[in-house]
C-alpha cells in the first residue's frame, strides 16, 4: 500500500497540533493545590465581585487572608515578602478583580497555590475585596518582579 499521498496530511495535522491551547486540566497540573485539594471541575465561578466596595466583606477577606496564611508569602498587610506585594498596583497575572480571583482560585505556576479546592468562591471574592481596599504605598520600589 502506497502511503505517500497521506504524508502531507499527516505532517500538517502533527505540525498544527503544537499550536493549540492546552486543556485546562493540563495547565492545572503545573500548579500546587492548597491543602492538596484541586478546585472543582466544571464551570468556573462567576467573574463579577458580588462584594465590591463592601467594608464588612473586606474585613472578612482580611481575616481569611491571615487564616489561610497568605501573609506568610505576601507579608502582613500584603506589602510583599517572599511573594510579591499585592498593594503596589503591579500584578504579574493581571490586576482586574476577575484576574485576581482566578489567581487565587486556580493558583499560578511557581509558587501561588490554588485555593479553589479549599475556599468557596464567596470567601475568595472577599479576599479580592480586601486586596482592592488596600491603599498603595506612598513609595513603590523600582525593582521589577518579572
Amino acid at each position: 500500500m502506497d502511503l505517500r499521498p497521506l504524508v502531507p496530511a499527516l505532517v500538517l495535522s502533527v505540525g498544527c497540533g503544537g499550536h493549540e491551547a492546552a486543556p485546562a486540566t493540563t495547565q492545572l497540573e503545573a500548579r500546587v493545590f492548597a491543602g492538596g485539594v484541586a478546585p472543582p471541575a466544571g464551570a468556573a465561578p462567576a467573574l463579577a465581585n458580588p462584594f465590591r466596595g463592601d467594608r464588612q466583606s473586606a474585613a472578612e477577606g482580611e481575616r481569611t487572608f491571615g487564616a489561610m496564611n497568605c501573609d506568610g508569602c505576601h507579608g502582613g498587610g500584603a506589602v510583599g515578602w517572599v511573594g510579591p506585594s499585592l498593594r503596589d498596583g503591579r500584578w504579574r497575572y493581571g490586576g482586574s478583580e476577575s484576574e485576581i480571583f482566578q489567581s487565587i482560585y486556580y493558583g499560578q505556576p511557581h509558587g501561588m497555590p490554588a485555593y479553589g479546592g479549599l475556599l468557596p468562591p464567596g470567601a475568595i471574592w472577599k479576599v479580592v475585596t480586601y486586596l482592592q481596599s488596600l491603599e498603595p504605598p506612598a513609595s513603590v520600589p523600582t525593582q521589577s518582579w518579572k
